[in-house]
C-alpha cells in the first residue's frame, strides 16, 4: 500500500477495473472535465525517479505494524476527530453556522416550513431507508461527503496549503483556466460531480467515501493546513485514492487514475500519495467508533440540510428478511450460552473429581 514501485507504475489497468476492458475511459471526459474546468495551464510535470529503498544496517529487519504504532504526544489529544471518537467531526461543527443563520432567517422572515415531506412511520406503515453504518447507501453518502468538503472550503479559517496540492503548479488538466477561478468558492454541484465520477468509474463504496472523509479531516489537523479553492481536487483525489487502497481488497491502481484523468501522470500520483502518507504519518489506521461517529454525523449534516435518505414503506419481504436475521441472532445467543453453561458444568465436574482424587 502506497508502494511506489509495486502496482504504481504497472502499464496496465488493475485487476479490478481490468474487469470491464476501457470501461474507466467512458467517465473521463464530460463530468470530471466540467467539475474540474478551472485548472490552470498545464505544465509538463517532472519526472520522479523511484525512490531508493534504504533499510539501514544490520541483518534483520523487524517493520512494526500498523496497529502497535504509538500515535505521537502532539496528536495524542481527544480533540482529533479522525483518531478519537468522542470528539466532534470538524465538518459538522463547521456546517452549524450556516444552519443557524438559515433558521434565524427563516425566523426573522416568517419563512414556514412548508408542506412536510418526509415521512415518519406509524401504527400503520413502518418506513425504512436501506443506508446503514455498515452498508451505506451510495448515492446519499456521495453527496454527504461532498457536502461536508463544501462546508470545509466554505468556512475555513485560513488559506494554508502545499504545493503538492496546488493546482497551479500541479494542474489535472491542460485547459487554461483564468486565475479567478481559484478565487472562488465551488458549489457543492461541482465537488459532487468531481467525486460522483470518480466513484464510478474507479467502482468505489460508500463506505470507502466515509474513510476518504475521515482521511481529509486527518490530513488538515495534522499538516495543519486549510482545504480552499486551489487545492481541493488534489486533497480529495489523495484521499480517494488512499482510501480505496486501504478498504477495497482489490484496490484501484494509480494508472487507473490516470485513465479517468488523462491529464495526470502516474508520477504525479506517486509523488502526491507520497506525501499524503508522509503528512499522516503513515497512520491510516480508521477505527469502527470513528467510522461510526463520522456515519452518523453525516446523516446528521443531511438532516440539518434537508437531504433526505430516500424512505420506503417496510415491504413483506424485507419484513421477513430482518425476522430471518433476528431469529439468526437470537440462535447464535442461545448458542453461545449453551457453550457456556456446558463449559461451566465440565468445570464442575473436574473439579469434584479432583477433589475426590486428593482426598
Amino acid at each position: 500500500m502506497g508502494n511506489t514501485l509495486t502496482c504504481c507504475v504497472s502499464p496496465n489497468a488493475s485487476p479490478k477495473l481490468g474487469r470491464r476492458a476501457g470501461s474507466a475511459e467512458l467517465y473521463c471526459a464530460s463530468d470530471i472535465y466540467e467539475a474540474a474546468s478551472g485548472d490552470a495551464v498545464a505544465v509538463a510535470p517532472a519526472v520522479v525517479e523511484p525512490a531508493e529503498l534504504d533499510f539501514g544496517e544490520g541483518e534483520g529487519h523487524h517493520l512494526q505494524h500498523i496497529s502497535d504504532r504509538e500515535m505521537p504526544e502532539d496528536l495524542a489529544l481527544e480533540s482529533n476527530p479522525s483518531d478519537h471518537p468522542r470528539a466532534s467531526t470538524i465538518f459538522l461543527s463547521k456546517s452549524q453556522t450556516d444552519v443557524r443563520e438559515k433558521r434565524k432567517s427563516n425566523h426573522l422572515n416568517h419563512v414556514s416550513p412548508g408542506q412536510l415531506t418526509k415521512k415518519y412511520s406509524s401504527c400503520s406503515t413502518i418506513f425504512l431507508d436501506d443506508s446503514t453504518v455498515s452498508q451505506p447507501n451510495l448515492r446519499t453518502t456521495v453527496k454527504c461527503v461532498t457536502l461536508a468538503i463544501y462546508y470545509h472550503i466554505k468556512n475555513r479559517d485560513a488559506n494554508r496549503s502545499l504545493d503538492i496540492f496546488d493546482e497551479r503548479s500541479h494542474p489535472l488538466t491542460r485547459e487554461k483556466v483564468p486565475e479567478e477561478y481559484f478565487k472562488h468558492d465551488p458549489e457543492h454541484k461541482f465537488i459532487y460531480r468531481f467525486v460522483r465520477t470518480l466513484f464510478s468509474a474507479a467502482q468505489l463504496t460508500a463506505e470507502c467515501a466515509i474513510v476518504t472523509l475521515v482521511y481529509l479531516e486527518r490530513l488538515l489537523t495534522y499538516a495543519e493546513i486549510d482545504i480552499c479553492p486551489t487545492n481541493w481536487k488534489r486533497i480529495v483525489l489523495g484521499a480517494i485514492l488512499l482510501a480505496s487502497k486501504v478498504w477495497d481488497d482489490q484496490a484501484v491502481w494509480n494508472v487507473d487514475y490516470c485513465q479517468i484523468l488523462k491529464d495526470i501522470t502516474v508520477e504525479d500520483m506517486n509523488e502526491m500519495e507520497r506525501h499524503f502518507l508522509e503528512l499522516l504519518q503513515f497512520n491510516i489506521n480508521v477505527p469502527a467508533s470513528v467510522y461510526a461517529k463520522y456515519y452518523f454525523d453525516l446523516r446528521s449534516l443531511a438532516d440539518d440540510n434537508n437531504l433526505n435518505f430516500l424512505f420506503a414503506p417496510l415491504s413483506k419481504e424485507r419484513a421477513q428478511n430482518l425476522e430471518a436475521i433476528s431469529r439468526l441472532c437470537e440462535d447464535k445467543d442461545l448458542c453461545r450460552a449453551a457453550m457456556r453453561r456446558s463449559f461451566s458444568a465440565d468445570n464442575f465436574i473436574g473439579i469434584q473429581r479432583s477433589k475426590a482424587i486428593l482426598s
